[in-house]
């Protein structure tokens, strides 16, 4: 999946979505079935100066939604429980850890979040949402939890269905 640049429309989207003036936005890296933004890259630091690991930021606020419902309901324990016990599993978050260091290295480099990724990678899971936006900005079988996450979530929320507000 190749990111695609920000239109004022998608910037005028992204702080509805928000609610507050987005920060950071490199460009869109997915997009919703119907063309709305659901996933930004933003840049690894930011306009104050500001480092910021989140390269990934899922903004469709449904999707938003959903994977905090899964946080809530103690997906995020069970992943971590999973890490610890699945030698495979955790090789395969290893991996999405390096893949995101990667993908975000072609922003920029910031000394202050070196080899920080975001969403508790390499050892533990902190934020679905961060795992499902890289999933949904690089597609399936790069990060493996994130792909977990959206199939946890499909029930509620699909990226092949539109259910922008």
């Amino acid at each position: 999946m190749s990111p695609t640049p920000a239109t004022e429309a998608d910037l005028a989207t992204l702080a509805a979505q928000l609610g507050r003036v987005p920060r950071g936005v490199v460009d869109v890296a997915a997009r919703c079935v119907c063309g709305r933004p659901t996933v930004v890259r933003t840049a690894p630091r930011l306009e104050d100066g500001s480092p910021f690991p989140t390269m990934y930021y899922l903004t469709h606020p449904v999707a938003v939604a959903a994977l905090s419902r899964l946080e809530a309901a103690g997906v995020m324990r069970e992943m971590n429980d999973r890490l610890a016990s699945d030698p495979e599993l955790a090789a395969g978050h290893r991996r999405a850890h390096e893949d995101y260091l990667a993908r975000r290295a072609e922003l920029g480099e910031v000394p202050e979040i070196d080899g920080v990724s975001a969403g508790g990678m390499p050892t533990r899971v902190k934020c679905l949402h961060v795992l499902a936006a890289h999933a949904l900005a690089v597609g399936p079988g790069v990060t493996p939890l994130g792909d977990e996450a959206l199939a946890l979530v499909e029930p509620e929320w699909t990226p092949a269905v539109c259910t922008c507000p």
